[in-house]
C-alpha cells in the first residue's frame, strides 16, 4: 500500500556503495508530453509511424523557450498512454515499441573531439538548445538560457555535492564518467571563457577528491574544491559563496556577479550532445529506502518504466504502508503510484516505511525554523501571515527567498509542515 506523507526520517545508509547495474532498453519506452516547465506540446509524428533513434518528434512550448522532443528508440510510435510524472500527476506519455535496432537517421554524424573543441561558443549554445538540455541537478532549467548572456563568467562552480542526504547518483557519475565530465568542462570553458572552474566534491569522499586532483593536472584553470558535508550545501547561492566568496543577492542572477553554477550531470550531457548529436539518453537512478527488501543503483535509458525496477528490489512484505518519494528526502515530492517513467531529471525513487504519522501541534514559538533557515527567513511568521491571508505582511516577509529545502518542517518541534505553508505564501507573493 502506498500513502502520501511529507515527514520522514533521514536514512543514514550509504547507498553509493551499491554497484551500478546497467538496465537494457525495454520493449516499450515512453516520452512525457508535458513536463515541469512546458505545459503545451505539438507532435510531428502520427500513430503507427516508424521513428529513428533520437529523431525529433515534436516540440514543447515553455513560453519564453521551446524544447524539442525526441524518440527514445528506433521503432514504432503507438500513441498516448497515461503514466505518473515525477510531480505525482497522471499525464499523457508517448508510447514507442522498440525494434532494438538503435537505427539512427542516415544524416546522423558523430563529431570527433577535434571537431567538438573547434566549435564556437554560439555553436555550443545552439547544440544545448537543439537537444533541449536542462539542469539535471533537479532544476530542469534550460541550459541554453543559462549559457546565453553578455556578462562574462569568470568563475564556474561545478556542483557535484548532491545536496540531498542519502542520494548517490552524482558521486556515481563522477566515479564512472570522469573522461566525459572533463571533456564537458573543457567545452564549457571554451563556451564561457571562464578563468576559474571549481569541481565541488564532498570532503568525506577523499578518494574521489584525490582522483580529480590528479586528473586536473595540466588542465589550466580547473581545480577541485572539497566541501563540508552539511545540508543544504548544494544550494546555489550558499555553494557559490563557500567556494568563491562571491555573495549573490537574493533574487539576483549569479551571472551578473560573474559566476555560474552547473551540475556535473548537466556538464556530461553537454559533451554527449556535442559528441553524439543526441538528447539526454540515460541517467543513473537510485532506488533506495527502508521500505525495500534491497536497494539498487541503476543506469537506465531515459523512457524506461521504473515499476519493474522497484519490483526487482522488492517491497518489504511487512504490512506497513509505504511512502514513495521522487527526488531527495528533504525536497523531493511524494507520488501516489510507482507507475513512473525515467525522464532526464528523475534520478532517484525513495521507498520508506511510513510509520506512525506525527500529529501536528500548535506552534510553541521555539524559533527552530528560524535558526535552521539558510536564507534568513522567519518561516513561522510567514505561515501565520498566510493563514490570516495578510497579503501585506506576506509581501513584507519575502517568502520568494525560500529555497524549499524543508529544514523548517524537519526541525519543527510541533511537527508542523511549515514548508508547505511557506510554499503557498510564495505563490501568493508572486501575484502581489
Amino acid at each position: 500500500m502506498i500513502s502520501k506523507t511529507t515527514r520522514i526520517a533521514i536514512d543514514p545508509v550509504h547507498y553509493e556503495e551499491n554497484p551500478v547495474e546497467t538496465v537494457p532498453a525495454p520493449e516499450f519506452m515512453f516520452v512525457p508530453g508535458e513536463n515541469t516547465r512546458c505545459r503545451a506540446y505539438e507532435l510531428s509524428i502520427k500513430e503507427g509511424e516508424h521513428v529513428y533513434l533520437y529523431q525529433k518528434i515534436g516540440v514543447r512550448n515553455g513560453g519564453y523557450f521551446k524544447q524539442n522532443m525526441f524518440a527514445p528508440c528506433s521503432g514504432t510510435y503507438l500513441g498516448l498512454e497515461k503514466h505518473t510524472y515525477r510531480n505525482g500527476k497522471s499525464i499523457d506519455f508517448l508510447k514507442f515499441q522498440n525494434d532494438f535496432k538503435d537505427e539512427r537517421d542516415p544524416s546522423y554524424h558523430e563529431r570527433s573531439d577535434e571537431e567538438i573543441f573547434a566549435l564556437s561558443p554560439e555553436e555550443i549554445i545552439a547544440i544545448s538548445e537543439e537537444y533541449s538540455l536542462v539542469g539535471l541537478g533537479g532544476s530542469s532549467f534550460p541550459t541554453s538560457v543559462k549559457l546565453k548572456g553578455t556578462d562574462h563568467v569568470t568563475h564556474l562552480v561545478v556542483n557535484g555535492i548532491e545536496c540531498e542526504p542519502t542520494l548517490p547518483v552524482d558521486k556515481l557519475l563522477m566515479e564512472n564518467d570522469a573522461e566525459e565530465l572533463i571533456k564537458g568542462l573543457r567545452l564549457l570553458k571554451r563556451c564561457l571563457g571562464s578563468e576559474h572552474i571549481y569541481l565541488c566534491i564532498k570532503k568525506k569522499y577523499a578518494g574521489l577528491v584525490a582522483k580529480y586532483q590528479e586528473l586536473f593536472l595540466g588542465e589550466e584553470g580547473m581545480e577541485v574544491r572539497p566541501c563540508r558535508d552539511y545540508y543544504p550545501q548544494g544550494w546555489e547561492i550558499g555553494l557559490i559563496k563557500d567556494v568563491t566568496g562571491i555573495k549573490v543577492p537574493s533574487g539576483a542572477l549569479p551571472r551578473k556577479q560573474g559566476v555560474l553554477d552547473i551540475n556535473v550531470a548537466t556538464v556530461v550531457s553537454l559533451y554527449q550532445a556535442a559528441k553524439y548529436s543526441r538528447p539526454v539518453a540515460e541517467r543513473y537512478l537510485a532506488i533506495i529506502g527502508d521500505g525495500l527488501e534491497k536497494t539498487a543503483n541503476y543506469r537506465v535509458k531515459v523512457g524506461t518504466p521504473i515499476r519493474p525496477l522497484i519490483e526487482k528490489c522488492g517491497y518489504k512484505d511487512d504490512g506497513e504502508v509505504k511512502t514513495l518519494i521522487v527526488g531527495g528526502p528533504m525536497m523531493g515530492g511524494t507520488v501516489p503510484s510507482d507507475d513512473l517513467i525515467s525522464t532526464p531529471c528523475l534520478s532517484s525513487v525513495l521507498v520508506y516505511e511510513q510509520g506512525k504519522a506525527e500529529r501536528e501541534h500548535p506552534c510553541i514559538h521555539c524559533a527552530s525554523c528560524v535558526y535552521s533557515c539558510p536564507t534568513g527567513l522567519v518561516p513561522a511568521e510567514i505561515m501565520n501571515a498566510y493563514k490570516a491571508m495578510d497579503k501585506e505582511k506576506i509581501k513584507a516577509l519575502h517568502p520568494e527567498r525560500c529555497v524549499e529545502c524543508g529544514l523548517c518542517s524537519y526541525s519543527c518541534t510541533s511537527h508542523i509542515r511549515v514548508t508547505d505553508y511557506v510554499r503557498k505564501a510564495k505563490r501568493v507573493a508572486k501575484l502581489l
